[in-house]
């Protein structure tokens, strides 16, 4: 077993069950764990790119995406998206 692999499970009775070292299984750990990697990546570069089109445009994220109303004080209260007015 890879020592990585260790850190990531603790020694109580519950995980001995739910963890039994099976080919299966360690193959199933790595698989989520390149998963969760590309995840994190990906959600870096999103916010990353959302940083540089707001700084050419002008435009914040929630604009960027469809949500500018509910970040803008007069628009939200005129549309009635938040149960408060600025």
């Amino acid at each position: 077993m890879n020592t990585t692999q260790e850190t990531f499970i603790t020694n109580t009775p519950a995980n001995d069950q739910l963890f039994n070292n099976s080919p299966e299984q360690l193959t199933l750990v790595e698989q989520l764990r390149k998963v969760e990697l590309f995840n994190g990546r990906a959600a870096m570069l999103g916010i990353v790119i959302g940083i540089v089109v707001e700084g050419l445009t002008g435009f914040g994220i929630a604009h960027q995406i469809g949500l500018g109303a509910l970040v803008d004080g007069y628009a939200a209260c005129r549309t009635q998206f938040l149960p408060f007015c600025f």
